[in-house]
């Protein structure tokens, strides 16, 4: 970027963001791209249009065979038992797994085997696409990479059948689309063939491939399985078999006997435990009555009437005792009645109650007699209780030893119910997969069978065509996109007055120069009369005054009133006419800038040729010349001396005669002799036109910058680099200081309106016409 003249940039900085571009100006610049791109576009269209049809040309016609085939997991079931849960969906990944199966290279070979496709010229020696003709064109054209010599099959490589077959393969498998309908399970399969009933054929064949393959591998499965699960199932028996010894022989050495799922120790225990309680119930009602027995007898007074007796008779359930009390109760309630009756010492009173003695002693007898037989009793039921008691501690401390015995035990049996449960589970897998081994079933079975397709599947013509067409286009734009991003160059108005901060002045339209010869002959008639008069003719340089209304006879009084515009400013009379390279056409722009104001009466003008480097102006008007600007600053030779005249215009040329190539030319424009030539010259001209050497090859420019009032930067549209330019001028600071203006020269008007239409538009000719200007130039 420049750094030059940071004032004209202030404005810049503050300058509003830019704004999003308007449907209007979009259209505009894709209008402007179609039209700068033109050719470009329509080359790659015809180019992509010309492949397609060399593809539609080389390529075979391809048929499609279409089948479709079911995934049904549920058929399978016929042996098994039902989920719980109902029938289960199939998951993805087993879709996907058995589309890989019928992708396999197993199902290809099984195809390729059964319908002798490695025999197939198609599948062995295919006919060669358009990629294929195009690269075997290139193998033909260009030598072989490598040696005849190297490319010899080693001994014990793979055989040509081998060979063959794999190549059946490959192509087998590139012509073979296996795909999921949506999200069901049906698998589509399509095979691409040459021959229409090859492609069905085949599509049918991987079906049935596939089925035959997935049944095989389900007998295989099940027949692996069975033989598995047989030679298991001999294991189960004979560990079951041991584990059921090893109970029984257990027991036995361990005395346990199992009495309708109880040990007999656990029903002896539950029988004495019951037993025992019996008899300590016994012996404590034996006790019971003894003590009341015996409690009587101590007493030594046994009264029939009373109630102790009473219920110690109804206790004992003695009929002796029971009968000698009622005796004694009768006697007794006689005796109350006679004595009532008769009186207590009545004989017959005394009788009874001798009689009632009698009974009271009688009973007593019985009493202590029962006592005896109830502690008898009581004895007995003691040593019963003992004997019960002492069997069971014993019976329970055997049963400690059988319980430790008993751990192992269930040990053992619950070895041999899981080696019975594994024997059982295991035969009933047996016999499922003997039933499915005997009737297996596939879980695929196809739906559409693939039929002879009616017409061709590939290449499409039409669509062929359209894709190559829009291929082109896109490929057109591409390449237009690309040659706009990589245009380097000034091809806009706008482009000079961002890139280099500077006023377009003026636009000069490309003319074609007239021949050289024209020009020389002209030279030459001039110096054979011995005047010092610049020939004009009909050449590019005598444009301005030739065609005065022309476009660029226009362009250059542009930049004439730039000139004069600036005057209100500063002096503005010594212009000097550069540019960043050679041949951008600065010195043909100030011969004409030179023409045009000496030609509408401006006042007096002189072009200086300044460059002198390569002083072109001066071979061009004063070819035949002898002295001139060198011999002035070297006081040889006076100013009038040495001027040059143009008679039709009237502008006076001061040319640079150069005997030898010079390398101090920079010192020669520095000189205090060039800056008193030039004092001399601003006072007897109104303008001085200097003819400057380019910026970037060489410094003379910078050095003439203050000899000079203001500058005019030539660059040539659609060839001078941007970044060459402002390189140039960035580093010619007094240059960029004292621009004027930059002039865009050499553009080609009819090319110029696609890049800026706006600009194409206004220099159109038409509207010159009506000004009465004419583009005959």
């Amino acid at each position: 970027m420049l750094q030059v003249n940071k004032s004209r940039f202030a404005a810049d900085q503050t300058a509003p963001a830019p704004e999003f571009v308007s449907p209007a100006e979009l259209y505009s610049a894709v209008v402007g791209f179609l039209r700068r791109q033109f050719s470009v576009l329509i080359f790659a269209l015809l180019f992509a249009l010309a492949v397609g049809g060399l593809y539609l040309f080389t390529a075979a016609p391809r048929y499609i065979g279409h089948a479709v085939l079911v995934i049904d997991t549920h058929k399978t079931q016929i042996f098994q038992p039902q989920s719980p849960l109902g029938d289960l969906p199939i998951d993805s990944s087993t879709v996907d797994t058995q589309i890989e199966i019928l992708k396999s290279e197993n199902i290809a070979t099984s195809v390729i085997k059964e319908l002798h496709l490695n025999d197939d010229p198609e599948f062995i020696a295919p006919r060669p696409g358009f990629i294929g003709t195009i690269v075997g064109f290139i193998t033909f054209v260009l030598p072989p990479i490598v040696p005849p010599s190297f490319q010899r099959q080693e001994s014990g490589g793979p055989t040509p059948e081998f060979l063959q077959m794999r190549s059946a393969i490959g192509i087998f498998l590139s012509n073979l689309t296996v795909k999921r309908s949506g999200l069901t399970y049906a698998v589509v399969i399509e095979f691409k063939s040459l021959k229409p009933d090859r492609a069905a054929q085949v599509a049918n064949a991987v079906a049935d491939a596939y089925v035959v393959d997935t049944l095989e591998a389900k007998y295989q499965t099940t027949r692996r399985a069975a033989s598995w699960l047989q030679d298991r199932l001999k294991e189960l028996r004979e560990e079951s078999a041991n584990a059921e010894r090893a109970v029984n022989a257990y027991k036995t050495k361990n005395n346990i006997v199992d009495t309708g799922g109880r040990l007999m120790n656990e029903q002896q225990l539950a029988e004495l435990n019951s037993a025992l309680i019996q008899a300590r119930a016994m012996t404590a009602e034996a006790k019971a009555r003894l003590d009341r027995v015996q409690q009587i007898v101590q007493a030594g007074d046994l009264d029939p009437a009373s109630t102790s007796t009473a219920t110690v008779t109804d206790t004992l359930k003695n009929d002796v005792l029971n009968k000698l009390r009622s005796q004694y109760l009768e006697l007794d309630a006689r005796a109350s009645l006679w004595t009532a009756k008769y009186g207590a010492n009545h004989l017959a009173v005394v009788s009874l109650r001798n009689q009632m003695r009698e009974l009271r002693r009688t009973m007593f007898a019985e009493l202590e007699r029962t006592g005896e037989t109830f502690k008898s009793d009581y004895e007995i039921a003691k040593t019963r209780e003992e004997s019960t008691e002492k069997s069971l501690n014993q019976l329970v401390a055997e049963s400690q030893t059988t319980n430790e015995a008993q751990v192992t035990l269930h040990n053992l049996q619950s070895s041999a119910e899981t080696y019975r449960a594994l024997y059982d589970s295991f035969l009933q897998r047996y016999m499922e997969s003997v039933q499915q081994q005997s009737f297996p079933v596939s879980e695929a079975r196809l739906i559409t069978q693939a039929t002879r397709p009616l017409g061709k599947s590939s290449p499409k013509g039409m669509l062929i065509l359209a894709l190559a067409g829009l291929g082109g286009l896109v490929l057109g734009a591409a390449l237009g996109v690309l040659r706009d991003i990589s245009d380097r160059v000034f091809r806009t108005t706008n482009q000079v007055e961002e890139r280099l901060h500077a006023d377009l002045i003026s636009v000069v339209p490309l003319v074609k120069n007239a021949p050289l010869g024209e020009q020389q002959q002209a030279h030459d008639a001039a110096t054979y009369l011995g005047a010092r008069t610049i020939a004009t003719d009909q050449g590019l340089l005598w444009t301005a005054a030739n065609a005065p209304l022309s476009r660029f006879a226009e362009s250059i009084r542009a930049i004439k009133v730039a000139i004069d515009s600036n005057k209100v400013a500063k002096t503005n009379k010594v212009i000097g006419i550069t540019s960043s390279l050679p041949n951008e056409g600065k010195s043909t722009i100030a011969v004409a800038l030179a023409e045009l104001i000496a030609h509408g009466g401006g006042g007096r003008v002189l072009l200086v040729d300044c460059d002198l480097r390569n002083p072109s102006l001066t071979r061009k008007l004063a070819g035949q010349g002898k002295v001139g600007l060198l011999e002035v600053i070297a006081n040889r030779a006076s100013i009038e001396d040495v001027l040059w005249a143009d008679t039709a215009t009237g502008f006076e040329f001061l040319p640079a005669i150069l005997p030898s190539r010079l390398s101090n030319s920079s010192e020669i424009l520095g000189s205090e002799a060039m800056r008193k030539m030039f004092e001399e010259l601003r006072a007897a001209f109104d303008y001085v036109i200097v003819d400057l050497s380019p910026l970037a090859p060489v410094v003379d420019v910078r050095v003439v910058t203050p000899l000079v009032d203001s500058f005019v930067f030539v660059a040539e549209w659609g060839r001078t680099k941007i970044d060459v330019a402002e390189h140039a001028l960035a580093n010619a600071r007094g240059v960029y200081e004292n621009l004027l203006g930059v002039v865009l020269n050499k553009a080609n008007m009819n090319t110029f309106g696609r890049y800026q239409t706006h600009r194409h538009n206004y220099y159109y000719n038409r509207y010159y016409s009506r000004y009465g200007y004419t583009d005959d130039a």
